[in-house]
């Protein structure tokens, strides 16, 4: 067996040095977004600058309203009014969020320090009895500090992008002055920041924390990188509430803004005479952006706990081989420089000159980083890792060889692109699926919404095959350990992922803009062409997200079950099979918990925007201003009480369920939920989506068919209105929080195994004597 070529030290600062590098890089993304002011006297001196990316002189004619003070100064107060209720929303969600933080801490202490009596004593390890281990004691400490660290790592990556998108989305809207490249570098260099932001914040505060703990475990790095799970259950417990909150309070929003002043009062879509405007701005900052954020660090963090806690009881973690050991991270790695280049492409080496350009550029985004990628895993797999090498699979030890894992992580990879570009066929309306969506509306809602829901169902056909030949080939070559790094894989490109997703809700933040500035028609025709391109990419990323949380979950699932020492997961005993059938209908659960909460916050908000259209004299002629404050507060004490039963729901399950009826019941529930949750969440994101973009083609009337569907306030129009209002708790509430519910659950009972094989199954053993 030969030795790794990297030398341990080179590893250590190589991870490191890839995350201050990503860190960097982001705040110089964010150093050319502030060069755009809000101030109209930088505006008037910068009307004729030109600089890479630009527009030239000769296209100075073309610019708009450059030295228009008040144009400027309006953007500037609209975007401090968003800014002020997203994080007004935030610190008042991050306020019950740390109270549960808090006592879920304690929980997790509680409940892994009483296996061994809390005990001081080092106790035989779990997979070699004759080793010594440090005490359980010790993992409930260590395991509970992860877990604040995932937490508090993951509050801090959505509130970060909150503010990122919240600054940048009115310098988005006065570059669509000077041409719709320049709004776009705008927006794509804004979502940049928060990409690699997160990846570079996740990959060194997973690095610091497993040099910290090991100066305790010392050569223990089974405890070690037990207690290191914590960290992934502490950055998804935080992306559910955010998910939940933010989808709530943006859907709420959302609904009521559209029913009452699209179809209501027929008036454009982010008018300002509409009460709701403010509060669905700020909906998709903190739904969006901050939301995505968490969930996707959380994520990163759940498949890196995955794969190191399953190598740490292979020959990586019984030789103490640490370059070996830290492959995950060094993919990681890898894949913020990746990144960083493929970035370049987007922001300096190619120039967006017209509408028709926006969406293939960021296609194209998408599979530059996946290429560059595949030959980064190459180079990470053969120098970082011995030719052969043993993994733990069930009890036994398989044989592995490194080119077989570089494999396992690339069909991650390109499973990934595979799912990316099927959702942007399904949820794109450049393509049949969505045009016939937009067809159906001819004869009202009814058939928008059944074709609508057709497509959502035929949509998971192809990305299921992806995930289920990923997890086929990746298990064949590694075990566990090979779909650990296989959802590492796709997960590898987050920086420039989340570029592109965070894109997308910065451009309808500066569409609105556009509107409540009164900004010319021209304006909002560039920033609607960015939005839909970003509705696209949105999509795309929740796909990834998906698949992601998919192997995620299947990889914690293996990791859990053979930490809680099931040789065999059989279905056809019923223990196990009331747990698969309870798993597979608590996605439902779920789903009927989030959606109602959406109904219920949209109709207070409903009912407020028509009051104040009713009782404010002069609100429909625009001599009057509407009251945004109080629509505002309906969406933000709606989001927080109602995301409170849905994450109950999710937290609650397995500690119930390993308490009372035991590890065999609670393998099939992980395994039911994860089943079902998959299928539900791409089929709810990509009907969502598809109803939201069938919308945006009849409003763009860019072909014959769709002018044929127009103009805005037609039947068809309205038809399609209705649609998408339906589809946005779809896509933006439920879809999206049903993969963090699968994974969650899975980290969860990983972090608790140790209890629940000891003292978990109660009822089986009060009433049925353990059988």
């Amino acid at each position: 067996m030969r030795v790794a070529m990297m030398s341990d030290l080179l590893t250590e600062v190589l991870i490191p040095v890839a995350s201050v590098v990503g860190i960097f890089f982001s705040l110089l993304q964010w150093y050319f977004v502030s060069k755009v002011k809000l101030s109209p006297e930088r505006q008037t001196r910068g009307a004729h600058d030109h600089g890479k990316n630009g527009y030239s002189d000769r296209l100075i004619e073309e610019e708009e309203g450059i030295n228009d003070h008040n144009v400027v100064v309006k953007c500037a107060e609209i975007q401090n009014a968003i800014s002020e209720g997203a994080t007004s929303f935030l610190f008042t969600e991050y306020k019950y969020v740390g109270i549960f933080m808090v006592v879920f801490a304690i929980l997790i202490f509680l409940f892994l320090g009483s296996v061994e009596g809390f005990s001081t004593k080092s106790q035989p390890c779990t997979y070699s009895k004759d080793r010594t281990c440090k005490p359980a004691l010790a993992n409930a400490i260590f395991s509970t500090l992860s877990f604040l660290l995932g937490a508090v790592t993951s509050i801090v990556s959505g509130f970060l992008g909150m503010k990122i998108a919240t600054y940048a989305n009115a310098r988005t809207t006065l570059e669509a002055r000077k041409g719709v490249g320049k709004a776009f570098i705008a927006a794509f260099r804004s979502g940049a920041v928060m990409g690699f932001l997160l990846a570079a914040n996740g990959l060194l505060v997973l690095y610091i924390a497993i040099n910290i703990f090991k100066l305790y475990y010392g050569d223990d790095w089974e405890g070690l990188f037990e207690a290191i799970t914590g960290y992934g259950l502490g950055g998804s417990s935080m992306a559910l509430f955010g998910r939940v909150g933010g989808g709530i309070y943006t859907k709420a929003a959302d609904v009521g803004a559209d029913l009452v002043g699209k179809v209501e009062r027929n008036i454009p879509e982010d008018d300002p005479r509409n009460p709701a405007v403010i509060a669905d701005n700020v909906g998709d900052n903190v739904g969006d952006i901050a939301g995505m954020g968490s969930d996707l660090f959380g994520s990163y963090a759940e498949s890196s706990c995955a794969a190191l806690v399953v190598a740490s009881i292979s020959s990586f973690g019984i030789n103490h081989e640490l370059t070996a050991m830290l492959y995950p991270l060094l993919i990681s790695s890898m894949g913020i420089i990746v990144c960083l280049v493929t970035t370049l492409f987007a922001t300096d080496f190619f120039e967006i000159k017209a509408v028709k350009e926006i969406e293939p550029a960021l296609k194209r985004q998408l599979i530059i980083s996946t290429a560059l990628m595949t030959v980064g895993i190459a180079i990470v797999s053969f120098i970082a890792l011995p030719s052969t090498f043993t993994i733990f699979n069930f009890g036994a030890q398989k044989v592995v060889k490194n080119w077989e894992l570089f494999f396992c992580v690339a069909i991650g990879l390109w499973s990934g692109l595979v799912i990316g570009f099927v959702t942007e066929y399904y949820t794109s309306n450049a393509y049949s699926p969505v045009q016939d969506v937009a067809d159906s509306c001819k004869t009202g809602a009814a058939t928008n919404v059944i074709f609508g829901l057709a497509l959502g169902y035929k949509s998971v056909i192809i990305p299921i095959f992806a995930i289920a030949v990923s997890i086929f080939v990746s298990f064949s070559f590694a075990a566990m350990y090979g779909i650990a790094v296989a959802a590492l894989g796709m997960l590898s490109t987050i920086a420039t992922g989340l570029a592109i997703d965070a894109y997308g809700p910065i451009s309808d933040n500066a569409g609105g803009i556009a509107e409540m500035a009164g900004m010319s028609h021209k304006i909002r025709e560039r920033t609607d062409a960015l939005d839909a391109a970003g509705n696209t990419t949105a999509a795309i990323g929740k796909g990834f997200a998906i698949g992601s949380a998919a192997l995620v979950s299947l990889a914690l699932f293996g990791a859990f079950v053979s930490r809680a020492a099931i040789s065999t997961v059989d279905v056809l005993t019923p223990k196990v099979f009331v747990g698969l059938i309870i798993g597979a209908m608590l996605p439902y659960w779920f789903s009927a918990m989030t959606m109602k909460s959406v109904g219920s916050a949209a109709l207070k908000m409903v009912q407020e925007v028509r009051r104040q259209f009713n009782s404010i004299p002069g609100l429909m002629e625009g001599s009057a201003k509407p009251d945004y404050a109080t629509c505002v507060k309906i969406s933000t004490d709606a989001s927080i009480k109602e995301m409170i039963p849905p994450g109950a729901l999710v937290m609650l399950t397995p500690l119930v369920v390993g308490t009372f009826f035991g590890v065999e019941t609670l393998s099939g529930v992980l395994a039911g939920s994860l089943v079902s949750g998959v299928q539900i969440a791409i089929s709810a994101s990509n009907t969502g989506g598809a109803w939201d973009n069938a919308k945006k083609y009849i409003e763009a009337g860019a072909s014959d068919q769709a002018r044929g569907l127009g103009p805005k306030g037609s039947d068809a129009h309205k038809a399609a209105v209705i649609g998408d209002t339906i589809g946005d708790p779809l896509k933006d509430t439920s879809g999206p929080s049903l993969n963090i519910l699968i994974k969650l659950m899975a980290v969860e009972s990983l972090v608790f195994a140790p209890f629940f094989a000891t003292h978990g199954g109660l009822l089986f053993k009060i009433f049925w004597n353990g059988k």
